[in-house]
């Protein structure tokens, strides 16, 4: 590791000392390079652009992944020659890759060097691929996610500790939509959209998805959820010491509230009935306390000038109806509701707003949000905080969309695109177990939070050559980036582990 740290120092050295270098005007472009650039094919030297990949296989090993998906998940009578491990790890390692479809498997096939750093002599093509999410009953699906999360809970059971102290299982369906005519099972929605109605169920502390769960486009957020809700708290439970679940109006299951109060804590909001509504108007002026956000960034040298506000300008001219936020109080109550013995704390939140048109003000609009909770060590304030953290869901679920590409229904039916959903969830998954491991814990918690997108380009893109020496497979990384130091402790960390 010493020689590794040598090298990168070296070459952080020099291209600190290049971009350093005195600006001065050269007389033209910077980018001089034009009619002598040439290109050649080289004979011998082979290289490829996401040298990352290897860690990853390493880890999926490792933590015993390959293995469980092999003796779990018996969906091939024979294998001629692929494993059930090879069908679900090609889809995730083309999306590691960079692939954004199963059609980009095909790059991935066709390049010896890719199959050189796998040690694989070929891989299934993007067809076997859709063929094998076809193979899937929702039993085998049910599998699946649950030797993805055994692979999981090694890693926090040595990874994991002091982030999983107090755990936030969030829940929330999303729309997926699907543009095709033939796909089986999806539905038209109350938006006009056709297409499937995941449920997503995540963990808050390390971005990791616990259970992806497919149905069609007309169903609920809530449908189906009390079961995954369960699952997720047998999951985490043993590894943190409190477990709290969170989610918005939908999942305020009422009924399940008793059964779920006595194995987690809960933080779910509650729809403004009358009544309510009637309890909230009820409550004493002097037991309304004023409720002040904190800044969500701490300004380490003089604030910059606020740029105008553009929008609020175009709103204010041409006199559009303008909601403004003037002020926020919250208070705490018991409330029991109806299908449920305990009681239980109802915190509500009396915001203020101001209705105007362009210049002027129209009236004042008080409204109330409601949140039901077994956190009675929470003030009103720090409550109304974590549930606004849930909404960090979005961002997972986005980057499930647009990240991973996890929603693009690339196969013909419910179950097939719901493996597929799972599979390429994995990739996710990876991302976050990798973070975990890594020795640099603040440098962890970055990679937790960060975009796939920008993940691949930091950690996976790395240029590097394929050495097949004796019984090893070397990757000789070529390039530097700032990243990289921690990707090769990370990578010793990985060849330590084990499950054993």
């Amino acid at each position: 590791m010493k020689r590794y740290q040598k090298v990168l120092g070296q070459r952080k050295r020099k291209i600190e000392r290049r971009l350093a270098g005195m600006m001065k005007d050269r007389g033209g472009p910077v980018m001089t390079a034009g009619q002598n650039i040439r290109y050649e094919v080289s004979e011998k030297t082979n290289g490829m652009g996401v040298g990352g990949i290897g860690a990853f296989h390493q880890m999926a090993q490792r933590i015993g992944l390959v293995r469980r998906i092999d003796e779990r998940l018996q969906l091939l009578k024979v294998h001629l020659p692929y494993h059930e491990s090879d069908h679900v790890l090609n889809p995730v390692y083309n999306i590691l890759a960079g692939g954004m479809r199963l059609e980009d498997i095909e790059l991935r096939r066709g390049d010896e060097v890719f199959l050189d750093a796998l040690g694989a002599s070929r891989i299934p093509d993007p067809t076997t691929s859709g063929d094998f999410t076809r193979r899937f009953k929702e039993e085998d699906i049910g599998v699946l996610m649950d030797v993805i999360n055994e692979s999981r809970q090694e890693v926090w059971k040595e990874k994991a500790k002091d982030i999983l102290k107090e755990a936030f299982i969030d829940m929330d369906g999303t729309v997926a939509r699907t543009f095709g005519e033939c796909k089986g099972g999806m539905e038209y929605n109350y938006t006009g959209i056709w297409g499937y109605h995941p449920l997503i169920v995540s963990l808050w502390n390390t971005k990791e998805v616990l259970y992806l769960v497919n149905r069609p486009g007309n169903v609920a957020s809530h449908d189906g959820c009390a079961e995954w809700i369960d699952r997720a708290i047998d999951l985490v439970k043993p590894y943190a010491e409190r477990v709290t679940l969170r989610g918005d109006t939908d999942f305020s299951l009422t009924r399940h509230f008793d059964r779920w109060s006595d194995r987690a804590d809960f933080i779910f909001g509650m729809d403004a009935s009358p009544g309510l509504v009637g309890r909230a108007n009820a409550v004493a002026e002097a037991d309304w306390m004023v409720l002040e956000r904190k800044a969500k960034h701490v300004v380490q040298t003089e604030p910059r000038e606020k740029p105008l506000n553009v929008k609020e300008a175009i709103v204010v001219e041409r006199e559009f109806k303008n909601v403004k936020l003037v002020s926020e109080w919250a208070t705490k109550i018991r409330y029991r509701p109806g299908q449920c013995a305990k009681t239980y704390d109802l915190v509500i939140l009396k915001k203020n707003l101001s209705v105007e048109k362009g210049e002027k003000v129209l009236f004042d609009d008080i409204r109330y949000f409601f949140y039901i909770t077994t956190r009675v060590d929470l003030t009103p304030a720090e409550l109304v905080k974590s549930a606004n953290q849930r909404g960090d869901q979005e961002n997972v679920i986005e980057q499930l969309k647009n990240g991973v590409n996890a929603m693009r229904m690339p196969v013909n039916d419910l179950l097939s695109n719901w493996a597929y959903m799972v599979i390429a969830a994995l990739a996710w998954n990876l991302k976050s177990w990798f973070a975990m491991m890594m020795p640099d814990r603040e440098k962890g918690r970055v990679m937790l939070k960060m975009e796939f997108r920008r993940f691949l380009n930091n950690i996976i893109r790395l240029p590097c050559q394929i050495i097949r020496q004796g019984r090893q497979i070397i990757y000789r990384l070529m390039s530097y980036n700032p990243w990289m130091s921690d990707f090769l402790k990370t990578w010793e960390a990985i060849r330590q582990f084990s499950t054993a």
